[in-house]
C-alpha cells in the first residue's frame, strides 16, 4: 500500500462560468432601462371644460397630421368653482421645444353647422387633440381652447378687417366671393371697443389678393334679400352656399379700375347689400317707353333673375323719351357689348296671347339679352320698342319662312303640327327689296325632329270657305288659336331628308292645297328679275308646266335665282339639255310679238330635253329663244354692208314693196371691216333671188329736190321709214343669173339705182 503515489492537493476556486449569463442579462437590462429613461416622453397637463370625446390611451395629440402625443390619464379638476377635466398627456420628447405658454390645444370632433361640416376625418380615426405651437416661456400646464383658433395672420395671403353695423348670418368660415367664386373666408369677428360696430377679420387667398384695391367695396351676401312693394318684389342672393352659411362679396366699381393696391391696415366698410355698395357697372339706356318705371325700384332682369337695377330716370324735355342709368352686376361686364339688347316688359293682351304676365306681380321692368362675349364692349344703348326674337343660341330649331302676305300672323302666333302647338312666330320683317316678308320661326327642342328638308309650311290663319250653290259650303280652321291669332301649320311627307342650312329657309304657302302641290323643284338663273315673281308660270307650247315659287339674289349678287316647281312632264324638263328663257312683250312697227304678256305678265318658256338625257336641277336661262325655236323654213342669205344703220332683227325684206322675208340677225365680219346681215326669204319667194339680184337699204326716205321740177319724196313703206328695211330687185334676161344658194353672200348697197326699179322679170313663185 506504501507504493502508491501521494495525491497533490490545491485550494478550491470560488469562480463559476454559470455567472456569465446573469451578468449579460444585467448589462442588457441596464441598457434597456437607460434607453427607456432617455426616450421617455414629456408629461403635460391640459385642462378641458369637459372630457367628452377624450379616451385614455387612445386619443392622440396631432400636429400637421402627425401624432406627437397621447392621453394617459383623465382626472377631475377640483380647483375653482368651474370644474373641468385635467388630461395628462405624454408628448414626444422631440416637441419639447414647442411646449411654451402660447402653445394652444383644442379637441377636434365632427361638427355640422350652416357654415359647413368640419372634423369629418374623425369619423374614421376618432376624436383627436390638435396643437398649434406658440412662443413664450417653457411650461407643462395648458388650458385647451373651446374651438379651433382663427387663421394665423402669418399665413400667406391678404388679411383684412371689415367693419359692419351688424353681423347678420356671417360666421367663422363663411365664404368671401368675387364674381361668385370663393376667394377667401371669414376668420373671426368681435365687437369693437366702443361696441357700436362689429369687426370682421377676413382672409383672402394669395392668388386673389390683388383683386382687392383701395376703392373695393364689400357687401353682405348672406341669405336672400327681399324688397317688396306695389312696384314689385325684388329677390337677390349671391349663391346657394351664402343662403345657408352667409357670405361676403366684393367688387371694385368700374369707374375705379385704376384704384391703387389696398392698405391692409385700414379697415373696409361692409355694406348691407349689393345695391347699397353701388359696386355695379354703370350703363346708359335711352327709352321711348318708360311707363311704370321707378328709379331705385325697377329691376333689370335676365331670364327671371335680377342682374341690376334702375338708378336714375331723366325724362327728355320733349317728353317723348327718357335717359335711364342702370347699375348691373359685375358678372355682366363681359356681356355688355355691341349687340346686347334692352327693352321694357309690361303686361300686354292681344289675340296672340298674354305677354309680360309676371309684370303684374313685380311691376314693369327692364329686360336684357347679353350679346356675344367676344364683341367690342359698349356702355350706351337704345332700348328696343318690344322684345327681340328668341336668341338663336336657345335650344330648338330656328328657321326662316318667306311669304307674300302676312295675313293675321303676329309675333307669338302658334306653329302647329297635327293641331299641336310645337313652336311660335318670333319675328317678321320685309326682305331686302321689300318684295316678300321674312318670318322668323322657332320650333321647340323636343319637336325639332319633326322638320326636315321635305317639310312644307302653310298659313293656317282664320277660316277657309269652300263650296258652291249645289255642293254646299265647307268651313275649315286649323284650331281655335289659329282662328283668333293666326297660325302656321306644317307636315313632313318624307323621312330622313336632311336640312341644308343651320337656319333652314322654307316657303310659306297660302294654304294646304298649295303646299301639297307635287312636282320637282329646279333652280333657274337669270340676269334680272324684272316682272318675275312667285307664281309666274313656266310654259311649254302655251301650257303651264310649273310655276316660280321663290325669287332670290345669288350669293355673289350678280344674278337672280328662280326657284321653280315643275309639275308637268317633269321627266323631260328636269333633265340635261332643257332650255329656259324669259318671254317678254315686244312692241314696234316692225315686230310685235308676245302681246299676251301685256295682260298676263312675263313668263318662263321651256324647251324640254331629249328623253335619254340625265337628270338636272340647276339651269341658266338663255338671253333669247334658242335657234331650234325660231328657226323657220326658207332661203338663208348673208348681206355684206359697211354699217348696220337702223337695221335690226325682224325688219322686213321686200320685193316690189311686198314683204318676202325678214332680217334674222347681224354680226361683224371676221376682219371687223364689214357688217354681215342675215336674212331669211320665205320659201314661196325663194326663187326671186338670183345671182344677179341687187339688195339695198330701204330705211328712211329719199328726197329729190329741184328748182323747176319740185321735190320728190320716196320711201319703201311706212314701216321701213320708222324701223328700217331691205329691198331687192332681180334683172331679167341673161343678167338674172342662176338661183341663189343657201348662205350665199350679196353686197348691200346704201341706195338703189333707177334702173333697178325698172327690172320686172317673170319668175314663177314656189308653193
Amino acid at each position: 500500500m506504501s507504493d502508491l503515489p501521494k495525491a497533490k492537493t490545491r485550494p478550491a476556486s470560488n469562480w463559476s462560468a454559470i455567472w456569465v449569463l446573469p451578468l449579460i442579462a444585467l448589462i442588457i437590462g441596464g441598457w434597456l432601462g437607460w434607453r427607456a429613461y432617455s426616450q421617455q416622453g414629456i408629461e403635460i397637463q391640459v385642462r378641458f371644460e369637459s372630457g367628452e370625446g377624450i379616451q385614455v390611451n387612445k386619443t392622440e395629440v396631432v400636429y400637421k397630421g402627425m401624432p406627437v402625443g397621447k392621453v394617459k390619464t383623465l382626472a377631475l379638476d377640483d380647483e375653482g368653482n368651474n370644474r373641468g377635466v385635467i388630461a395628462t398627456i405624454e408628448m414626444n420628447k422631440d416637441v419639447e421645444q414647442y411646449l411654451k405658454t402660447n402653445t394652444r390645444f383644442w379637441l377636434v370632433k365632427p361638427s355640422v353647422s350652416l357654415a359647413g361640416i368640419t372634423g369629418l376625418e374623425t369619423l374614421v380615426s376618432g376624436n383627436y387633440i390638435a396643437a398649434s405651437p406658440g412662443d413664450g416661456e417653457p411650461t407643462r400646464k395648458f388650458k385647451a381652447l373651446s374651438e379651433e383658433p382663427p387663421l394665423s395672420d402669418a399665413k400667406p395671403g391678404l388679411h383684412l378687417t371689415i367693419k359692419a353695423d351688424r353681423l347678420g348670418s356671417l360666421n367663422r368660415g363663411s365664404p368671401v366671393f368675387y364674381k361668385q367664386i370663393q376667394v377667401g373666408q371669414v376668420k373671426s369677428y368681435l365687437l369693437s371697443e366702443d361696441q357700436s360696430t362689429v369687426e370682421i377679420k377676413v382672409y383672402i387667398e394669395p392668388t386673389y389678393a390683388s383683386l382687392v384695391r383701395k376703392h373695393t367695396r364689400f357687401w353682405n351676401a348672406s341669405g336672400i334679400s327681399i324688397d317688396a312693394n306695389l312696384s314689385g318684389v325684388k329677390v337677390r342672393s349671391e349663391s346657394l352656399s351664402s343662403i345657408v352659411a352667409g357670405g361676403i362679396a366684393f367688387a371694385t366699381p368700374e369707374n375705379r379700375k385704376d384704384s391703387p393696391p389696398t392698405d391692409s391696415s385700414l379697415p373696409f366698410r361692409l355694406y348691407e347689400d349689393f345695391d347699397a355698395a353701388a359696386a355695379g357697372i354703370k350703363v346708359k339706356v335711352k327709352l321711348t317707353d318708360f311707363e311704370g318705371l321707378q328709379a331705385g325700384r325697377t329691376p333689370v332682369m335676365y331670364k327671371g333673375i335680377q342682374v341690376g337695377s334702375l338708378k336714375t330716370l331723366k325724362i327728355d324735355p320733349d317728353l317723348s323719351s327718357a335717359n335711364a342709368e342702370l347699375t348691373l352686376d359685375p358678372l355682366a361686364e363681359d356681356y355688355l357689348v355691341q349687340d346686347t339688347q334692352f327693352w321694357v316688359v309690361k303686361p300686354s293682351i292681344s289675340l296672340a296671347g298674354i305677354t309680360g304676365l309676371e309684370a303684374l306681380v313685380k311691376g314693369n321692368y327692364i329686360a336684357v339679352r347679353p350679346g356675344d362675349k367676344g364683341s367690342p364692349p359698349q356702355r350706351e344703348y337704345v332700348a328696343r320698342a318690344k322684345a327681340p326674337p328668341l336668341d338663336l343660341r336657345s335650344p330648338g330649331l330656328h328657321m326662316v319662312l318667306f311669304t307674300d302676305s302676312l295675313g293675321s300672323l303676329d309675333v307669338g302666333s302658334p306653329i302647329l303640327y297635327k293641331q299641336v302647338k310645337v313652336g311660335s312666330v318670333q319675328s317678321y320683317q320685309f326682305s331686302r327689296k321689300n318684295k316678300q316678308l321674312v318670318i322668323g320661326v322657332h320650333i321647340e327642342k323636343e319637336y325639332a325632329n319633326l322638320v326636315n328638308g321635305s317639310t312644307r309650311f302653310w298659313n293656317a290663319s282664320g277660316v277657309t270657305l269652300t263650296g258652291g250653290l249645289t255642293g254646299g259650303i265647307q268651313v275649315k280652321s286649323e284650331s281655335l288659336a289659329s282662328l283668333m291669332s293666326g297660325g302656321i301649320a306644317f307636315e313632313t311627307p318624307e323621312p330622313n331628308v336632311p336640312l341644308k342650312k343651320r337656319i333652314p329657309r322654307f316657303r310659306l304657302f297660302a294654304d294646304r292645297e298649295a303646299a301639297n302641290q307635287s312636282g320637282t323643284l329646279v333652280t333657274i338663273k337669270v340676269d334680272r328679275a324684272d316682272g318675275l315673281r312667285p307664281g309666274t308660270p313656266v310654259r311649254f307650247k302655251g301650257l303651264d308646266v310649273g310655276k316660280i315659287e321663290s325669287v332670290d339674289l345669288s350669293a355673289d349678287l350678280q344674278s337672280v335665282l328662280l326657284g321653280a316647281r315643275i309639275t308637268q312632264v317633269t321627266d323631260r324638263i328636269a333633265r340635261v339639255g332643257s332650255q329656259f328663257w324669259v318671254v317678254k312683250p315686244e312692241l314696234g312697227l316692225m315686230k310685235t310679238s308676245n302681246l299676251e304678256t301685256l295682260v298676263t305678265g312675263q313668263y318662263i318658256e321651256v324647251l324640254p330635253a331629249l328623253k335619254n338625257a340625265g337628270p338636272q336641277k340647276s339651269f341658266v336661262a338663255l338671253d333669247q329663244p334658242p335657234e331650234a325655236v325660231h328657226q323657220e323654213a326658207g332661203l338663208s342669205l348673208v348681206l355684206s354692208a359697211a354699217r348696220r344703220g337702223s337695221l335690226k332683227e325682224g325688219v322686213p325684206v321686200t320685193y316690189r314693196e311686198v314683204t318676202v322675208g325678214k332680217v334674222t340677225g347681224y354680226e361683224l365680219g371676221q376682219t371687223a371691216d364689214r357688217v354681215l346681215i342675215h336674212i331669211l326669204i320665205e320659201p314661196k319667194y325663194a326663187a326671186l333671188v338670183r345671182s344677179g339680184s341687187r339688195f339695198w337699204n330701204s330705211s328712211g326716205f329719199g328726197l329729190d329736190f329741184g328748182l323747176f321740177k319740185g321735190a320728190t319724196v320716196r320711201t319703201e313703206s311706212l314701216e321701213t321709214l320708222v324701223a328700217g328695211g331691205i329691198a331687192f330687185a332681180t334683172p331679167d334676161g341673161e343678167r338674172m343669173g342662176s338661183a341663189a344658194r343657201p348662205q350665199q353672200t350679196f353686197p348691200l348697197f346704201d341706195k338703189f339705182e333707177d334702173e333697178w326699179l325698172t327690172w320686172a322679170p317673170k319668175i314663177p313663185l314656189g308653193k
